[in-house]
């Protein structure tokens, strides 16, 4: 512990602590910003590239598995040779990936650039990590909710943005402001943020990298492609059964070895494990919402929407994404005084109470608004919660690689939910002007799978054990 207190105080007079966690919380809503950039072109993307829409759909599949496979490898990296090292490397790759987007003209290189893009996602829990190492630890609680809060501040607020650029310039310039922004974080990193010394010693895991990269990749090719290519279609099943299969060789392999990728003892940890858990189920939970709701306020009046343009139902959006910003403060205080576990319980029953509202009262605009609010709530305190919960139950050389798992299990959570609910949009349907749009039905069951996912989260969030026992809290110590 001394030598950490140490290693604080050297790193709070290289720069002020509340720089330090603006410019990480800059990053994290830059990361984030990315998963919502393309989705004002989305549907116009066939004709903008010249291309089929199964082709165009990796414009936004590559930027989910780029993210799912990098964050837990770019973690652990982290821990080996210097969080700030690895988070410059993920900006880097966003700006290269968002000038390789923006000055292609075919399929091709969008695809490639928007697969860079997805790598900076890594960012977000290694900044968390950072702040763990260079905050003194009355403040590293609020720091980190307000950068947690990040991952869905940015989409939200992200949307409105990338909407109002769409419709007022070329689709390229959406790319040429992300490569800036980019740039601009790249530069405020390199002055701001300290590199810390603390370091895990050892040779990186390029096997398990590997095996991780394949299983996930696999996986999430089925989940994300299933609507497409058939649930029941072969590619589907061969992804999916084989990333599965080689997910469990991967874990076999990691508990076989002195030094892995991951510590699946550490993750399999009871206060870890039913986090991670719950970060699935919250993750379902938060994009089960961003996927319907704006859905059902862009339909036409006629097929029972409210027929607001893509601005507009963003703008509805928005507000889940101020109330996380607004709330980040708070949570961090919240958790200090009533345990990071209530904070992720009360999340939980924000979401449950969301959901239940749209089920029963959703045939006004401002009704929708209310429950994204009430979206806001819930996932502002849950994404505050769980990355405490984590460090409280890891030693501090394994924040980086912990913290990236939880991101990933977040990712996968939500790559769900866009699969499922897409699913049931598409499935449940009624013509209008002799096309398929969905149906009400579709989005009452829509709301009722979030409903769903939140309560699962509830009881996960019930279940984690209030105190880490002392071996589990510090796994490095002897027993």
């Amino acid at each position: 512990m001394g030598r950490d207190e140490d290693e604080r105080r050297r790193l709070s007079r290289t720069s002020p602590q509340s720089a330090i966690v603006a410019v990480l919380a800059i990053a994290g809503l830059a990361s984030s910003f990315m998963f919502t950039l393309v989705v004002p072109i989305q549907s116009k993307l066939p004709e903008l590239l010249n291309a089929s829409r199964e082709d165009t759909a990796w414009v936004v599949t590559s930027t989910l598995v780029a993210a799912a496979v990098i964050t837990p490898i770019s973690g652990r990296l982290g821990d080996m040779y210097g969080k700030k090292r690895v988070v410059l490397a993920l900006l880097a790759s966003l700006v290269v990936g968002s000038v390789i987007a923006a000055a292609s003209p075919g399929i091709v290189g969008v695809i490639i650039g928007r697969t860079l893009q997805g790598a900076v996602t890594g960012v977000i829990p290694l900044g968390i990590s950072i702040l763990r190492d260079v905050l003194h630890e009355n403040r590293v609680d609020a720091a980190i909710a307000l950068i947690s809060a990040t991952l869905g501040v940015g989409g939200a607020l992200g949307l409105p943005i990338s909407a109002l650029i769409t419709e007022r310039s070329d689709w390229h310039v959406l790319f040429w402001v992300a490569a800036g922004l980019g740039v601009v974080v790249f530069a405020l990193v390199v002055w701001i943020v300290p590199e810390s010394v603390l370091r895990t010693a050892g040779r990186f895991d390029y096997l398990g990298a590997t095996g991780l990269a394949i299983g996930l990749v696999g996986i999430l090719l089925a989940v994300s492609r299933g609507n497409e290519w058939g649930w029941t279609s072969a590619p589907v099943l061969v992804c999916g059964i084989g990333g599965v299969l080689v997910l469990l060789l991967w874990g076999w392999y990691e508990l076989r070895i002195d030094e892995p990728l991951l510590d699946l003892r550490v993750a399999a940890r009871r206060p870890v494990l039913l986090t991670n858990l719950a970060s699935i189920a919250m993750g379902f939970a938060l994009f089960s919402s961003n996927v319907s709701y704006p859905q059902m306020l862009e339909l036409p009046v006629a097929a029972g929407g409210f027929g607001l343009t893509l601005l507009g139902a963003s703008l509805v959006v928005m507000p889940a994404g101020l109330v996380m910003m607004v709330l980040s403060p708070f949570s961090g205080q919240l958790a200090r005084t009533v345990g990071p576990k209530l904070l992720l319980v009360v999340g939980a029953l924000a979401l449950v109470g969301s959901y239940a509202f749209t089920l029963l009262f959703s045939t006004e605009v401002w009704q929708l608004v209310v429950a994204n609010i009430g979206i806001g709530v819930g996932i502002g305190f849950g994404y505050a919660a769980m990355p405490m919960l984590i460090m409280r139950s890891v030693p501090q050389h394994e924040t980086g690689a912990s913290n990236g798992l939880n991101a990933l299990f977040r990712s996968l959570g939500t790559s769900t939910a866009a699969a499922v609910i897409g699913a049931v949009l598409a499935t449940y349907t009624t013509e209008l002007d002799g096309m398929p749009v969905p149906s009400p039905t579709a989005f009452q069951l829509s709301f009722v799978l979030g409903g769903v996912a939140a309560v699962v989260a509830f009881v996960l969030a019930l279940c984690i054990p209030r105190r880490a026992a002392a071996g589990e809290r510090h796994p490095s110590l002897p027993r």
